[in-house]
């Protein structure tokens, strides 16, 4: 991976370029997620024609279904989705944790039951980069163990003493396989823990921190806390992630979320947010959401977002997707998809532009001021 900075504006907002083996990603960066190897209602041509340089995919649900060696088997994540650009998997850890019942950590993995079968299985720091080998991405993510907010001191400074320690045996075996030829144009990137508690985050990171990983992720956070706690936990916690290496959060966000946590240091996001929600009918815009199956959208002629240049608004009105909506026609979620997943890379786009005119206030008030709201 190469990584480096091409500009700075207002507070610690950056913009860079990341590059893998397979595409090249200007940050600050929105992530599709495509859980099973490729996002909802769409496939790899329509990322293609959105922009999108690097989705994820999801270690836990390829591992069970159809199984990391039948993706190996027809050339990794790429070979078998045809989206040629970067990949990004998470380790499974969250899907493990949030999808079982039953789901149980010890000191050397999680055990959990399939939530498809029931049958059991076991996570290890290795086992989960086994299988992301097998899956070939760009950038894997390591083992965690996460706990679910509010918890216990207690549990949350365990849960940290284990990713660390999980940390530095993924690290360990990640440069011993390389060393056989194995995962050598795939990055590696630990996960700081901690809650919202700054001592926590800052024990965590400043642990992982010291460690070679090509990037470092904020995770366990957007999990129910109020959005001002997450912004005082991520305007901290970047402060001890190196300068010289890619910051993802994982799992955020809404447009504002990525607005206010590019300016605290972020590179990367990821979040099913666009997809869920135009297949239940909300859609973004320049001047905010609006929910396509409300009847004054009947007859309405206009585009969804007149300033939006996706293939859904060049095309389409309002009309018309409020009548694919209420009439359950399939095409609706591709469309609605599309035009969501377009929104959020465009504004990525224009957040980058805006860091290296190094006008990212004027930017952010202009944003907030389209939906109403003033922003010092």
């Amino acid at each position: 991976m190469e990584f480096k900075i091409d500009g700075k504006s207002h507070h610690k907002a950056r913009a860079c370029t990341i590059k893998t083996a397979h595409s090249t990603i200007q940050t600050p960066v929105f992530m599709p997620v495509g859980t099973q190897a490729i996002v909802k209602a769409l496939d790899a041509n329509d990322m293609l024609e959105l922009g999108a340089k690097i989705i994820l995919g999801n270690t836990y649900h390829l591992y069970l279904r159809p199984g990391s060696k039948t993706v190996k088997k027809f050339g990794g994540l790429h070979g078998f989705s045809k989206f040629p650009n970067s990949f990004l998997t998470d380790s499974g850890g969250f899907q493990a944790f949030s999808l079982s019942d039953n789901s149980k950590p010890d000191e050397n993995g999680i055990t959990f039951k399939s939530h498809i079968d029931g049958s059991k299985h076991y996570f290890t720091p290795q086992s989960v980069l086994d299988t992301q080998y097998d899956l070939g991405s760009d950038i894997m993510m390591i083992l965690d163990d996460l706990v679910a907010l509010p918890n216990t001191k207690e549990r949350i400074k365990k849960s940290i003493e284990r990713t660390t320690k999980w940390a530095k045996e993924a690290i360990t075996y990640h440069k011993e396989q390389q060393s056989k030829g194995i995962g050598v144009d795939q990055n590696i990137f630990a996960i700081i823990q901690g809650g919202t508690d700054k001592e926590f985050r800052k024990l965590s990171a400043t642990q992982l921190c010291e460690l070679d990983f090509d990037g470092f992720a904020i995770g366990g956070l957007s999990v129910g806390e109020p959005n001002e706690d997450m912004y005082e936990t991520v305007e901290w916690t970047t402060d001890f992630m190196p300068l010289d290496k890619p910051r993802y959060l994982m799992g955020v966000g809404t447009p504002e979320d990525l607005i206010e946590n590019i300016e605290r240091g972020v590179d990367m996001f990821d979040c099913v947010m666009p997809t869920r929600n135009a297949r239940n009918g909300t859609l973004f815009t320049s001047y905010g959401k609006i929910n396509i199956k409300n009847a004054k959208y009947k007859e309405d002629e206009a585009p969804i977002d007149p300033e939006c240049d996706c293939y859904t608004c060049k095309n389409f009105s309002k009309a018309y997707l409020n009548h694919l909506f209420r009439a359950g026609e399939i095409s609706y979620f591709r469309l609605g998809s599309m035009h969501n997943i377009r929104y959020y890379l465009n504004l990525m786009k224009q957040a980058r532009e805006a860091i290296l005119a190094d006008n990212w206030l004027e930017f952010k008030k202009e944003f907030y001021a389209k939906r109403g709201v003033t922003k010092e």
